[in-house]
């Protein structure tokens, strides 16, 4: 299942304790930059740094990419992979300090809009859109139109769900729809669909990370530490080109449903952070403030950071680059250090 962003809940959050303790759950869900993660624990991966650390670490698939938010959001869990607007949008917004630990990839053509019988993106004018509303899609879809001299305002947005978007792509009322990998390159095999914009074009705006609590890392630095050595660990056997890489990647493919060609395939439109050096570049890049100010603005229009929020800068995000929004109010930081530790060698 792909992440997308939703309407933010009035939750009553209990607050994971940020005492120093010694064992912790994560949350993942099936997506191709996480599945590291599901491969990680059943090979013992996860297990075996946290013992170097004296910990104990579960790492739980939860099916529902959104109640995998909400459950770290409520507490049940120290750290969840999710996107880059949705920890802005959910946890954040709803009041829980949350630290980007790890940034893994960022979409990279794996999003996409596709268009019935048109090739250009400014044939979208006056049409309906068919995406999952308030999603990455959603997003893309708005940054295209701006691409373009656009806004939303020049189509209307069709709320369907990602179950139902193959199904619906070949039916007389719908000529355009925004989605996402497998289902973009299913629908790019039918007849009359073109695809005019994807996230290749927005590059390093759709971004995959592991979220952590910020009190529950400060109290538990080892817990940063033995997530990040793992992940670092998987990524090289991920992205080895001899049969350990080739057999990580075939258990990958397999367990979210596709084989080692299809999961090859959606690799290809992501770009991976293999190395610790080139996810630290990444998040020290000023680009990345750029990029939440964009994601912050779409999330403010659209009505995610809550009820109170008067302006896209009403919660604090801060980067390597600095803070956009309110530094009195950080709720989402972006932290190369343990990052930095790997690529140092230092775990």
């Amino acid at each position: 299942m792909k992440r997308f962003a939703a309407l933010l809940l009035t939750l009553t959050f209990s607050s994971f304790s940020s005492a120093a303790t010694d064992s912790f759950k994560i949350c993942w869900s099936i997506y191709v930059g996480w599945m590291p993660w599901g491969y990680g624990a059943e090979q013992k991966i996860v297990d075996k740094w946290a013992k170097k650390y004296d910990l104990d670490i579960e790492v739980v698939q939860i099916n529902d990419y959104i109640e995998s938010i909400n459950q770290y959001t409520t507490g049940e869990f120290a750290a969840c992979a999710m996107t880059n607007m949705d920890a802005l949008t959910i946890p954040a917004a709803g009041g829980v300090d949350s630290t980007a630990l790890i940034v893994g990839d960022f979409s990279n053509g794996n999003d996409g809009v596709v268009l019935k019988g048109y090739d250009k993106l400014q044939n979208i004018k006056g049409q309906k859109v068919n995406l999952v509303e308030l999603s990455v899609s959603h997003y893309l879809l708005a940054r295209g139109l701006e691409s373009v001299g656009m806004s939303e305002s020049d189509v209307t947005v069709v709320n369907t769900s990602d179950a139902d978007m193959v199904a619906v792509f070949p039916t007389a009322g719908v000529t355009s729809v925004a989605t996402w990998n497998p289902l973009l390159s299913e629908i790019l095999t039918m007849p009359g669909a073109n695809k005019v914009f994807d996230s290749s074009q927005i590059p390093g705006e759709i971004i995959d990370l592991l979220v952590i609590n910020t009190d529950v890392l400060k109290a538990n630095p080892n817990l940063g530490k033995a997530l990040t050595g793992a992940w670092y660990e998987i990524m090289a056997t991920m992205s080895d080109a001899g049969p350990a890489g080739i057999a990580a990647r075939t258990a990958m493919g397999s367990a979210s449903g596709t084989d080692l060609a299809g999961y090859e395939a959606q690799l290809a439109s992501t770009k991976m952070f293999y190395s610790a050096e080139s996810a630290v570049e990444f998040t020290n890049s000023a680009a990345l403030k750029t990029t939440m100010k964009n994601v912050a603005e779409f999330s403010f229009e659209h009505g995610l950071l809550g009820e109170g929020a008067p302006d896209a800068g009403f919660i604090g995000i801060e980067t390597p680059a600095g803070v956009f929004g309110n530094s009195s109010n950080i709720k989402f930081r972006f932290d190369p250090s343990y990052m930095q530790m790997a690529a140092d060698g230092k775990l």
